[in-house]
């Protein structure tokens, strides 16, 4: 059950409007990294999840993360609000009012004239938010990994969100979520943790015969580290296909009737590479007939 508060989770203040702000910022409104995509992601985890603690903390996060949904529709709404007076009621003249909606870089105007300066469930280049962005799979190992990947880019949004401003108010209010996100990271990291056996996700068992192997797939001098380390790894230098031991070839067992349809239809279409026709395209460029 949600019982909506009218205060903020934090205190916005907004020096001045800014459409073309409040247009960036509709990243994390109805982007992929943003919050309404986060709470949907976590919300869903939360309701799926039978370990208690787990269930509580995506939840939580969940909803704290519908705060930050209010906290950022509220930032762009402010931005907007003279932009907003002018569409509606269309004091400016035509270039005036065109200057003033395309300031400071705001190019959509799909969220300028179909929103009507309002927060709008798109990203800053005015494409739907879709469920699309929801990434769970069921999976509590999986889906902590992707929901610590996912606060981290939500995090650096945020940072470059921080650096497209000066207004103080904004600046205050977005460093606020940033943090939050990398808050959530952690709980997320420690949730991960506590799962004893959390890797490999999934519980069958990778294929002893591959499991340790690394295999260098670039040609020319490869930089050494931990990631593919004689210590963790055996280091295979140059892979040959195929590493199974096998020819490498696909191969399919097919029912007789099949089989003879399937060399009867490679029989009709056939190449010749005795044949050298003159095409379209060359009679195009002006290539005569021999």
């Amino acid at each position: 059950m949600f019982r909506h508060v009218k205060q903020l989770q934090y205190t916005v203040r907004v020096a001045e409007p800014n459409p073309g702000l409040a247009n960036l910022l509709l990243e994390q409104f109805g982007g992929p990294q943003g919050e309404l995509a986060a709470a949907c992601r976590y919300f869903t985890q939360g309701l799926g999840d039978d370990d208690p603690g787990r269930k509580d903390m995506l939840l939580d996060i969940a909803t704290e993360e519908l705060s930050h949904l209010e906290i950022i529709g509220t930032l762009v709404g402010m931005l907007n609000k003279g932009a907003k007076g002018e569409l509606a009621e269309g004091t400016e003249n035509e270039a005036e009012l065109y200057r003033s909606l395309t300031a400071n870089g705001n190019d959509s105007h799909v969220t300028s004239l179909l929103y009507g300066g309002g927060p709008s469930l798109t990203n800053s280049a005015g494409v739907p938010w879709t469920a699309a962005y929801i990434d769970t799979i069921g999976e509590a190992t999986a889906d902590l990994r992707s929901n610590i990947a996912a606060e981290a880019r939500a995090k650096i949004i945020y940072e470059r969100l921080i650096n497209v401003t000066d207004d103080p108010g904004v600046k205050d209010a977005l460093a606020f979520l940033m943090t939050r996100e990398a808050a959530h990271l952690l709980s997320f990291e420690k949730a991960l943790h506590s799962i004893k056996n959390n890797f490999p996700p999934g519980k069958l068992p990778p294929v002893q015969e591959y499991t340790n192997k690394y295999y260098n797939m670039s040609e020319g001098a490869q930089v050494r580290g931990s990631w593919n380390s004689d210590k963790h790894f055996e280091y295979i230098k140059n892979p040959q296909p195929a590493v199974d031991g096998g020819d490498g070839s696909a191969k399919v067992t097919l029912p007789p009737e099949q089989e003879a349809l399937l060399k009867a239809m490679a029989q009709r279409t056939k190449s010749d590479p005795d044949v050298d026709p003159l095409t379209g395209a060359e009679l195009g460029a002006g290539k005569k007939k021999p």
